[in-house]
């Protein structure tokens, strides 16, 4: 129907992309081990929660969050089998790969904070973010340089951070019907005011 209401699905995939990073760049940062929670936080959570996300944007005719959240959450999956598959016998991927890996999200993410200049200003935080921290890793990937791999673990947590916040924003404004955490929406352009019958000289 015309007239449906539809949920915000996209402060959903917000929240589940904020947590997962968050999580693994913990990790990245030293505060815990690799383990299972990881990989089912970034299955689940952050990758088929995201993927479905984007499946409900689509419904809802949002081709950037269709576009955003069904990448996002085929990457957590495609990130966490590529960890996992060498414990089934496969050859995992050389750093130098990862490293290229990363450099094609680089590049993905940037491309969709063009789109964020459109939007609002925490989603331009977001996606801003997170390109710097693909760049990072994918640097400590290509050059094997250990500090570009420890400045995209801090970024990370950032980038968590402000997509859980923004996430949490998007429910609780709609919530209260009013601001309670600013998100900088960009707001739409001005129509030009059509000039008045006549008024134009000849």
């Amino acid at each position: 129907m015309s007239g449906e209401k539809l949920g915000n699905a996209g402060a959903l995939g917000l929240c589940a992309f904020g947590a997962t990073t968050i999580l693994l760049m913990l990790h990245n940062n030293g505060i815990f081990g690799m383990s299972t929670m990881i990989f089912a936080m970034g299955l689940f959570y952050g990758g088929l929660v995201q993927f479905c996300v984007g499946m409900m944007e689509w419904r809802g005719g949002n081709t950037f969050g269709t576009v955003a959240f069904t990448s996002f959450g085929a990457f957590w999956i495609s990130f966490c089998f590529m960890l996992m598959l060498p414990n089934f016998g496969f050859e995992g991927p050389e750093e130098v790969a990862v490293g290229w890996y990363m450099l094609i999200w680089t590049i993905f993410t940037f491309s969709m904070f063009i789109g964020t200049l459109r939007i609002s200003r925490a989603l331009q935080v977001v996606f801003g973010l997170g390109s710097l921290g693909f760049f990072f890793l994918a640097m400590h990937g290509l050059t094997g340089i250990a500090a570009m791999g420890s400045i995209g673990a801090v970024v990370g947590v950032l980038l968590g951070s402000a997509a859980l916040y923004t996430g949490v924003a998007e429910v609780l404004n709609e919530v209260y019907g009013r601001v309670v955490l600013p998100t900088g929406p960009m707001g739409q352009k001005k129509e030009a005011k059509p000039q008045a019958t006549g008024s134009a000289k000849s």
